[in-house]
């Protein structure tokens, strides 16, 4: 892959201040892309630019209103473009069936869903690829109960990514998405578990996977570069799962 391939280019990445947006928008600046990383916490981006000039930190509240315009008008203003979203962000807020509140999952539906939705429309007349950032336990039942709203609002994101392709292509737009496997991340210590309780969470998963074992940020950040470079002209609409196997299992 061409340490080059993104020069001249701008790329918006949400939820980038760890994990797969991180390392997402650090491969992007190491291939000579700008990026605008985008989070809530100013103290984390700001360590996923350290180190990448081509880096800006841009602390935001994606749900909150006007958010997606003051993003990509700091975008245009950095960079005077805007080339590829990758919309990343998520949140999970576990309830299970039983004891979901009215209002419950509002901020799951604003962070995974509509947000998203947003961003698109308020970069869409700069935009060549849209690469949504989605799930593959959206593609099967969940047992662990309360994280399947976080996997349905993946999932309507999934349905989104194809028929944005549609209706896109005649404007020169690619849409794709990366759905990943469970990945080793810090997400359960961001949940409030324990360290016992996350490692065991993790065992769990690792179960369900063929490859038996968790995916690596690295992993899944090598497709959504694969995706959204000008090598994959000629894909759109495909939903990616990078999950050792999880879906077919």
């Amino acid at each position: 892959m061409s340490e080059g391939q993104f020069a001249g280019k701008a790329v918006i990445v949400t939820g980038g201040g760890t994990g797969i947006g991180q390392v997402t928008a650090r491969e992007f600046a190491r291939r000579g892309a700008n990026v605008l990383v985008v989070g809530r916490t100013a103290e984390r981006l700001a360590e996923t630019a350290e180190g990448f000039p081509g880096i800006r930190p841009f602390a935001a509240d994606i749900t909150s209103p006007g958010a997606a315009e003051e993003i990509v008008a700091a975008a245009l203003a950095e960079f005077g473009r805007v080339d590829v979203l990758v919309n990343n962000a998520g949140i999970v807020d576990p309830a299970a069936l039983g004891e979901i509140k009215p209002g419950a999952y509002d901020a799951v539906v604003a962070t995974n869903l509509l947000a998203p939705v947003y961003l698109v429309q308020a970069a869409l007349p700069h935009l060549s690829a849209v690469i949504n950032v989605t799930t593959a336990i959206g593609q099967r039942g969940w047992p662990m109960p309360g994280r399947e709203f976080y996997a349905a609002t993946k999932a309507a994101l999934d349905s989104l990514t194809r028929s944005w392709a549609v209706q896109l292509a005649p404007r020169g737009i690619r849409v794709a998405a990366v759905a990943p496997g469970p990945v080793a991340t810090d997400i359960y210590a961001r949940e409030g578990m324990s360290a016992e309780q996350g490692k065991a969470q993790h065992q769990a998963l690792q179960e369900m996977v063929p490859l038996r074992r968790l995916a690596e940020p690295e992993e899944v950040a090598h497709w959504i570069i694969q995706l959204a470079s000008p090598g994959a002209a000629y894909l759109t609409g495909v939903v990616l799962p990078v999950d050792g196997g999880a879906v077919i299992a």
